[in-house]
């Protein structure tokens, strides 16, 4: 297995970590959270760039990198219902985008086709990421002079771009990819 692969399984085996940060009350248990967040984000810009500079790109990598950024998304996503900070109307409408996509990659994939992301895909993650960690900031900070500033821009501006972002996306890729829904 190569170093990028390496980093989307180190990236999968950070979720648990994170989950235990985020849902186990210690001192700060927030801001750990955001840290294995942060630090797992990072995991996947790196084994990108390492996969395409050092020519590591392999099927694999093409499927499982996609993957893992879900479900460590996914797993925020779900936390943050029962903390409060985001509507499950907004967690729904980011699943059903991934799930979408996750069942057209399938469908490729059964057709001895592998699909990357795009640009759109990848600004999507970024932002839902970033979005994350501002979410983890916040909650980490509550009680904190500034925290309502962040609240707001987290709450109202964040929160529509990433949705608007993840919806554009996943209307992207649908478009992109109906060939394969030729025969259907």
């Amino acid at each position: 297995m190569n170093l990028p692969n390496k980093l989307t399984m180190l990236r999968i085996f950070m979720i648990p970590l994170f989950l235990v940060f985020f849902l186990v009350d210690i001192p700060h248990h927030y801001l750990w959270a955001l840290l294995v967040f942060g630090l797992a984000s990072l995991t996947d810009m790196a084994d990108g760039m390492i996969a395409r500079k050092q020519g590591l790109v392999t099927d694999f990598g093409v499927l499982m990198d996609p993957l893992a950024d879900k479900l460590l998304v996914m797993a925020a996503m779900i936390c943050f219902i029962p903390a409060g900070i985001v509507h499950a109307v907004v967690v729904i409408v980011i699943l059903s985008r991934e799930f979408l996509v996750t069942s057209i990659r399938l469908v490729a994939a059964g057709k001895g086709v592998v699909i990357a992301a795009d640009k759109m895909g990848k600004l999507k993650t970024i932002s839902q990421m970033i979005w994350i960690c501002l979410g983890l900031l916040w909650l980490g900070l509550q009680g904190w002079g500034g925290a309502a500033a962040l609240w707001y821009l987290y709450r109202y501006v964040f929160t529509g771009l990433v949705v608007t972002l993840t919806v554009i996306s996943g209307i992207n890729y649908t478009v992109n990819n109906r060939s394969l829904f030729a025969d259907a």
